[in-house]
């Protein structure tokens, strides 16, 4: 495994291990270029050497960089060093959607949708490409903290013109997401990556997969032997639109199922309009062909008259040939023995292990089929479904019926005929005949839920009238009131029912806390009497020697917007007080006042402006001529203010007393002779003529000569008269 602290390639600093795959490692690492953190997946050692992984891998870069899309992880580089394989992709910091579904379960529908949205969006782009994902699964999608979906592992996605790799790849996706074509070992399609999708789909909007089993082969075969649950029976409350799309993403058929990513997000867009909740339920229109037994052959059978018509071939005999046929038939007759013992031995085997596998997958269902009660008392029904393994609620609800006689089961919840987990609750609905019923209560319900509670009691969405009004103590969409009230006798078939429903509170606008010196607990209180929670109000801690400890420093949202009470969520930026300890980016925290560093030795000083925070790239050397190593001179001097973050200390470090050549400084003024002198380790002197207004004609010892480091070389000028001034 590469070492944490490594630099890959000299760029990419290994922080730390984020997690492992099949193939290969993902560590955090910081490019050093571009100063951002990236996620780096380097193959496996034991791949190292293995040329069809390598190919894979190498793909898996071909294909990312041809996707760039917002919802798809980026790939910025490739590469090998000391033969390791590595890709540098976008470090996306959040957490899988698997982690996301378990801990935020139940997700608010808009935002499944949302979800999906974004995910078919990657889809699409990749199908364009004539990529196949092959692999999408929770672990592969990954959400960041703002909420943006990013897909990720093209490790196993493959262009659709490698058809030979794809036959042979047929089973490397995760079997709780497998389609049944791919579960039969068909080569994978676009309508393959929907099904998985459909599969997450599900997930979301129950907390689980839809098939489940001790062993991989017990869910393939679910994949393609058992129809999907209904999501309904987890959560009610789904509108049929939404469970329309799981039913249609995950048909059997493909011929049954989306065609496109595409075409499901333009089916999801509209999913949770009003006039879609409660639309039929979605049936599947393929047809699918019967099943036929054929007659097995017995030894009782009469032979065809064809076979009983034939002639049979002469034989010829022959003594010497007899006996040896003879000995010739025994050793087949002794080989066709042991054959035949292996032969049963390996058939005994194969039923074993198909009886194991039909086994299991007996005993991973434990579903049962709501029997037919309509028309049944309610008497009746309740020893029915009891009698099938499902539990009945102990009130049962009331609805009018033409159809069915007062008194008698009308329809139960989850639908009669469909497949049900045992010991699941069923909720009857018995007929009032065409008496009026009382109308359910809705109240404090979302509208969603009233509607569809409505709906069960025989009301259509076009009696059922919506008015919205503004309530501080109602969240959006939740029914403040209703007309006729509860329990009053309605007709569905011509009544109307009026829900006044919130659009929530006002918004409010906010103050600016910092401006007008709020403490945090002034600002807090103001914030819960406009009707804000706690939970609502994030406080930030942060150092500042400008703000009294305890006061707002900042806050988001900025002061002047609209803000809504119940939704909206701000973070107060509270001041923690000077902080000398740490240092923070204003240019006074980080300054500092250097020692004097003169005659110590170089390693030593650069080691104690490293401790004060000072970064190797700031410091600077240059050479002199006392003892070798030792610091001559410092700027800035001991004493004056140096800033960690931007400023620059250099050294003078001596290089030792060697010989070297006096330098030809004809023709400079004095300062540049003097600097140049200086740089070859001689010290500087004034010789004959105007040094400050003429410029430098020889130099003693001349120019070219070897001299001692430290001795002194002198700078002769030209003379200027007053007459060429």
């Amino acid at each position: 495994m590469i070492e944490i602290g490594r630099k890959l390639n000299g760029r990419y600093h290994i922080i730390g291990n984020i997690g492992s795959g099949g193939m290969a490692n993902v560590f955090l690492a910081h490019d050093l270029i571009l100063d951002r953190d990236v996620a780096i997946k380097v193959l496996r050692f034991d791949f190292q050497n293995d040329q069809a992984a390598i190919r894979r891998f190498q793909r898996e870069a071909l294909a990312a960089t041809e996707l760039v899309h917002p919802n798809i992880v980026s790939v910025y580089d490739v590469g090998e060093e000391d033969g390791l394989q590595y890709l540098v992709m976008e470090y996306v910091k959040g957490m899988d959607l698997k982690r996301y579904i378990q801990t935020q379960y139940p997700i608010p529908y808009a935002k499944i949708v949302d979800i999906m949205e974004q995910i078919l969006s990657a889809v699409s782009l990749a199908h364009e490409h004539r990529i196949i994902h092959r692999d999408l699964k929770p672990q592969n999608i990954l959400m960041d903290e703002s909420g943006v979906v990013k897909i990720t592992d093209f490790g196993i996605a493959i262009a659709l013109t490698e058809t030979s790799i794809t036959q042979t790849n047929t089973m490397l996706g995760s079997v709780h997401y497998l389609s049944p074509e791919q579960a039969r070992g068909s080569m994978a399609t676009n309508q393959s990556d929907v099904y998985a999708v459909g599969i997450i789909l599900y997930e979301m909007l129950t907390g689980n997969v839809p098939f489940d089993g001790e062993s991989a082969v017990t869910i393939a075969l679910k994949h393609f032997q058992e129809e999907i649950p209904s999501v309904k029976m987890v959560d009610p409350n789904i509108p049929q639109s939404l469970e329309n799309v799981v039913l249609h993403a995950t048909a059997k058929d493909p011929a049954d199922r989306y065609k496109t990513a595409e075409e499901m997000s333009r089916d999801l867009y509209t999913v949770l309009a009003a006039n879609r909740l409660n639309e039929p339920k979605w049936e599947p229109t393929g047809l699918i062909g019967e099943t036929k037994i054929l007659t097995p052959i017995t030894d009782e059978m009469s032979m065809p008259s064809a076979f009983a018509a034939m002639e049979t071939p002469p034989e010829e005999r022959n003594e010497h040939e007899e006996i040896e046929q003879q000995e010739a038939e025994a050793q087949v007759k002794k080989k066709k023995r042991k054959r035949n013992r292996i032969i049963v031995f390996v058939i005994f085997l194969l039923v074993l292990l198909i009886g194991g596998v039909v086994y299991l997958a007996s005993q991973g269902s434990s579903e049962v089929k709501i029997p037919d009660v309509s028309g049944k008392t309610e008497a009746q029904a309740r020893t029915t479904l009891e009698d099938a393994g499902l539990k009945v609620k102990s009130e049962s609800k009331q609805i009018q019926s033409d159809d069915i006689e007062e008194g008698k089961v009308v329809k139960t919840n989850p639908e009669m005929d469909s497949t049900v987990k045992k010991n699941r609750e069923v909720e009857l609905y018995i007929s009032s005949g065409n008496k009026k019923i009382k109308l359910v209560d809705v109240t404090g319900d979302s509208y969603k839920d009233a509607i569809e509670k409505l709906g069960e009691q025989g009301f259509k969405e076009n009696q059922i009238k919506i008015t919205r009004e503004t309530d501080t103590d109602a969240d959006e969409d939740e029914v403040i009131s209703q007309s006729p009230e509860a329990g009053e006798e309605v007709d569905p078939k011509t009544d109307e029912v009026t829900l006044v429903v919130s659009e929530g509170p006002e918004d409010v606008y906010l103050a600016d806390y910092a401006s007008l010196g709020y403490s945090y607990d002034s600002a807090v209180a103001e914030l819960l009497s406009y009707g804000i929670k706690s939970n609502q109000i994030t406080r930030v801690d942060k150092a500042s020697d400008t703000v009294e400890k305890g006061f707002v420093m900042e806050q988001n949202p900025a002061p002047g917007n609209p803000f809504n009470p119940k939704k909206g969520k701000i973070t107060l930026v509270v001041s923690s007080g000077p902080d000398k300890t740490t240092q923070t980016s204003s240019s006074e925290s980080s300054k500092i006042s250097l020692d004097n560093y003169e005659g110590r030795s170089y390693n030593n000083v650069v080691a104690d402006l490293v401790a004060l925070g000072i970064k190797y790239e700031q410091v600077d050397e240059a050479s002199d001529t006392v003892e070798e190593g030792v610091v001559i001179s410092q700027e800035p001097k001991s004493g004056a203010s140096f800033d960690t973050k931007s400023d620059k200390v250099i050294l003078r470090v001596s290089s030792g007393r060697g010989n070297g050549t006096v330098p030809d400084v004809s023709g400079l003024t004095a300062a540049e002779a003097k600097a140049k002198i200086e740089s070859s380790g001689f010290v500087y002197a004034i010789g004959s003529g105007d040094a400050a207004k003429g410029k430098a004609i020889s130099t003693s010892p001349g120019s070219g000569g070897t001299l001692k480091k430290g001795e002194t070389v002198t700078v002769n000028y030209e003379t200027i008269s007053d007459e060429n001034s």
